[in-house]
């Protein structure tokens, strides 16, 4: 045991490292290179200032969104594998962010330009926890079993993509540029309002999830056991579910439709550290911290002078990912 306890340690401390390294290579990456050294030096505050407009203005907020929306979709995609029960779901799969989605669009289309753009995160959210709600009321049939949910949400998930679909259809132009690369997933022109404005809902919901960790350890063994062993599932289920929608809607909200990484990142954390929760949580958070920031990397450097969405790279890995698993699970 103690040296098992060891090696979750030394994994722990590998993926905080390799955080950090994504997190210098991301501000040093881009169409002018700053040497890593002097990023270092700028963060703990004894640099020249050279590079202070760069760094400060146009690169820190848009890195600290994209480690703060990676880890929002990893710890939702996190809590949907646990409470259903399957290795394919996550909030991209199941409809909550298609849910995000259709909420975006619906404000792009019918509310742009008369009603400020910073209403957006909040209208992103109402829909994902709208279309939520409504998966939970059509999966219940004297409680929610988890393969009723996941199949609902496929279905509920299939039905808000050809309402965006017919909402570009019938869209201006204009409107329909904007919604596809808000869709796609880009952290493009992110500044530090949005950071601040994302901030509570990582602090808040992701501390929140490390609460039910026993609970969901206990539900993973099945409903009829958690009943005897006094835990409520079905309304454990629930909370949990609106936590994973609050992470996954905010997400969306700031940097629109990163898809897969809800899906990714709890299985490299489950591979790296184990099965349990909390420490899938806290894995998870950094892995999707780290995926959607490499994403970044490699969407502002790989195409220059182009900035392409960071959501093209993750579902460019996520789509083989989801085949592969979806053949490992064939005979389940």
């Amino acid at each position: 045991m103690a040296k098992f306890q060891s090696r979750k340690k030394v994994v722990f401390a590998l993926i905080f490292l390799f955080a950090l390294v994504a997190f210098i290579l991301a501000l040093s990456a881009g169409s002018t290179f700053i040497n890593p050294l002097n990023v270092v030096k700028h963060l703990i505050g004894v640099g020249d200032g050279e590079h202070d407009f760069i760094l400060n203005t146009l690169r820190l907020p848009r890195v600290l969104l994209a480690f703060m929306v990676g880890a929002a979709l990893g710890v939702s995609g996190s809590i949907l594998q646990a409470i259903i029960r399957n290795p394919l779901a996550s909030p991209d799969i199941i409809g909550v962010t298609a849910g995000a989605s259709v909420g975006a669009i619906l404000f792009l289309v019918f509310a742009m330009g008369t009603i400020s753009i910073t209403f957006l995160p909040f209208v992103a959210i109402s829909g994902a926890a709208i279309v939520a709600l409504l998966i939970y009321l059509l999966a219940w049939n004297q409680g929610v079993t988890p393969i009723r949910l996941v199949l609902i949400g496929i279905g509920v998930a299939a039905a808000m993509k050809a309402v965006v679909m017919m909402l570009l259809v019938l869209s201006d132009t204009a409107v329909t540029t904007k919604a596809y690369l808000w869709l796609t997933g880009s952290l493009y022109g992110s500044n530090m309002n949005e950071v601040l404005a994302m901030l509570p809902w990582v602090i808040v919901f992701i501390p929140i999830t490390l609460l039910f960790a026993r609970t969901v350890n206990v539900m993973e063994l099945g409903d009829d056991v958690s009943y005897g062993l006094g835990v409520q599932v079905q309304r454990s289920r629930f909370f949990l579910l609106l936590i994973s929608v609050a992470l996954a809607g905010s997400s969306v909200a700031f940097a629109g439709g990163i898809e897969f990484v809800g899906l990714i990142a709890p299985h490299l954390s489950r591979m790296l550290i184990g099965r349990s929760f909390a420490n899938m949580v806290v894995a998870s958070a950094l892995v999707g911290g780290i995926l959607v920031t490499v994403a970044d990397i490699v969407a502002r450097t790989a195409f220059l002078p182009l900035d392409i969405p960071a959501g093209v790279f993750t579902a460019g890995i996520g789509a083989p990912f989801f085949i592969y698993l979806l053949y490992r699970n064939r005979n389940i």
